[in-house]
């Protein structure tokens, strides 16, 4: 059994996910018809009191679908990062309604919403939040540890999850000796690992280059075609526009607009494997990294 330290279960403990879904990934023809996996109503998050009382959320509606890449976007101090950790269940509204997976956050305390983000939400950082003494297997194995997925089950999540992101061929390498786009790619592997609802990514690509940008980016857009999973990332680089299924923008604490974009040809520097292909055309796709 893996031995985990004390600090790596406190900090990856509201990563992992406590379901046993075997859920077909495969793509959703009409993703705007997906069901609702997140349901906010009228979010409001006040900050500090009296003279020094911020409103940093001012009465958030949004749904998020699943089978939908949904970018979040606008200017630094917009609440783009507030709204982001109230959906993941780290901080709690002011007012409003949550749901996720059709569970609501109402009413629930710290423990209540530690198992709700544990059952439904998976997390991408702009860092990775990888372990360095820990290869790329490892690394998701740790997670699905602290979940109390261990053994066989472990393996076969943590071969399956790698093979998603066409990292098969790094299952033994450390984050030392990876680029910084295949730490990203371990790091998105570690979120899918537990079957989540939904996935948050704060600022996926803002570490890397053009090229992996847009491979990190290719990849949450493949991963977000499951027709059970949404996927929702929080970004400044407009780089990302070409893979979003919807884009919205947050200025002030507010929606000032939500807009499904005419969907593009696929840019050519990301390649794509024909339908019903596997490992092999997989590693291609995200050679670049």
């Amino acid at each position: 059994m893996l031995l985990i330290p004390d600090h790596a279960k406190q900090t990856l403990s509201d990563e992992c996910d406590l379901r046993d879904r075997d859920q077909p990934h495969s793509p959703n023809p009409d993703a705007s018809r997906g069901k609702t996996i997140v349901r906010a109503k009228g979010l409001v998050k006040v900050l500090g009191s009296g003279a020094n009382e911020l409103k940093v959320l001012k009465g958030i509606d949004l749904e998020l679908k699943a089978g939908e890449l949904t970018l979040l976007m606008g200017p630094s101090g917009s609440g783009k990062t507030t709204l982001l950790s109230i959906l993941g269940c780290i901080l709690t509204p002011t007012s409003g309604t949550l749901e996720i997976a059709g569970e609501s956050t109402a009413d629930l305390g710290p423990e209540g919403l530690a198992d709700l983000r544990r059952r439904h939400v998976g997390f991408v950082f702009q860092s990775y939040n990888l372990f360095p003494t820990l290869n790329a297997t490892q690394n998701i194995l740790l997670a699905l540890d602290l979940c109390g997925i261990s053994g066989p089950e472990a393996s076969e999540c943590a071969v399956r999850a790698l093979g998603e992101v066409g990292l098969t061929h790094r299952a033994n390498a450390y984050p030392g000796q990876m680029s910084g786009g295949e730490k990203q790619r371990v790091a998105i592997a570690r979120a899918l690992a537990g079957s989540p609802s939904v996935i948050l990514a704060d600022e996926p690509t803002a570490a890397l280059d053009s090229e992996n940008g847009k491979a990190v980016m290719a990849l949450l857009s493949e991963v977000a075609k499951d027709p059970s999973r949404a996927v929702l990332a929080v970004t400044h680089d407009h780089r990302t526009l070409a893979y979003a299924d919807r884009i919205i923008q947050i200025e002030d604490g507010r929606i000032v607009s939500d807009e499904r974009p005419t969907p593009a040809p696929e840019p050519e520097s990301i390649g794509h494997a024909p339908e019903g292909k596997g490992g092999h055309e997989r590693r291609q796709r995200w050679s670049c990294l």
